[in-house]
């Protein structure tokens, strides 16, 4: 999509953006290891924008917040954003530094290991978000930036419409920073996309110290997010890969949903994709429980081709959702 005046968003991204160069390898090596590269691929990525990609992908009207230098990476990734539909006005371009790269070793199995280049995206400044774009939000997406930009998304939580509706998925780069550096963005947070492990870093030795929970005392995934919740963010959504995913909303509306079992190529963008899925439910005004069916559908999707190759586009989501409406109708 070009750059196109008075539009509304559904959903604005702000996250990084990489060209991920994704190698196929016989097994992850260890430290002083060597092991054998099978395939390689380069494809455009960035957590936040595979997930406003798969809404793209998905019908919705999106747009992204991001910064690319002038390098042949900044034109995949721009490429990448208009061939999916996605509206280019609030993308930042750069006339100097390198655009960000990622260097991802997958094995046969779909485990992966990342090396990453931020490059440009840890130089976004508050005053290139352009005001006027970001009110035409519903719905902002944030995931993990590097650098100054950090300190962007905290300046910019202030200058949110009240209306607007704050995802977040902190990711690990986030969750090891602590409740206290993140604080900012979660007092706003309306929706928090996490997976398990980055939850119990980033809260369970916040909570023992908050409330005196002896180390002896199990903390379980669902403690911590009633614990979430009630601190205040309305939806709190703890992703558990091969388990399927948990929901608790302040309406006190709690789900546990089986993960779709299939034979995954590449699971590096499988949390992005239930977010998309998840996000996509939301605005469409799907209950708690669809709307984590279509996230964990979304990702199983995505994680049997590799990158975001395997996506699901709108046509197939209502073949799924009507089947699922015909499966649960009257429940």
């Amino acid at each position: 999509m070009e750059i196109v005046d008075d539009i509304q968003y559904d959903v604005i991204g702000f996250g990084a953006l990489n060209v991920d160069k994704l190698f196929t390898v016989d097994e992850i090596a260890c430290h002083d290891e060597e092991r054998s590269i099978i395939s390689e691929e380069e494809s455009p990525g960035g957590s936040a924008a595979n997930t406003i990609i798969g809404l793209a992908n998905l019908g919705l009207t999106t747009s992204y917040i991001g910064k690319i230098a002038d390098d042949a990476e900044g034109e995949l990734l721009e490429y990448n954003l208009a061939e999916h539909g996605v509206y280019l006005n609030n993308l930042i371009y750069s006339d100097t530094g390198v655009s960000g790269k990622v260097l991802g070793f997958v094995d046969q199995n779909g485990e992966r290991a990342l090396y990453v280049d931020t490059g440009v995206n840890e130089t976004i400044e508050l005053d290139e978000i352009n005001p006027i774009e970001l009110a035409r939000g519903h719905i902002i997406h944030y995931t993990s930036m590097f650098g100054e930009t950090f300190q962007t998304q905290k300046d910019l939580i202030s200058r949110l419409p009240e209306s607007m509706i704050l995802s977040f998925d902190p990711g690990l780069i986030y969750a090891k920073l602590g409740v206290d550096e993140l604080k900012v963005i979660l007092d706003r947070t309306d929706i928090l996309l996490i997976n398990e492990n980055e939850m119990f870093i980033l809260y369970e030795d916040y909570y023992r110290k908050r409330d005196n929970i002896p180390e002896d005392e199990n903390l379980s995934f669902r403690d911590l997010a009633i614990k979430i919740r009630d601190d205040g963010i309305d939806t709190v959504i703890v992703k558990r890969g091969t388990k399927g995913a948990y929901g608790i909303n302040s309406n006190d509306d709690e789900v546990k949903v089986p993960a779709f079992l299939v034979d995954a190529k590449d699971t590096t963008a499988a949390g992005d994709s239930f977010n998309a899925g998840f996000l996509y439910s939301y605005v469409k005004g799907f209950d708690l429980e669809k709307s984590v069916t279509v996230g964990n559908w979304v990702a199983s999707k995505a994680v049997q081709e590799m990158g975001i190759s395997g996506l699901p586009m709108i046509d197939d989501l209502e073949d799924f959702l009507e089947e699922y409406d015909k499966e649960n109708d009257g429940d």
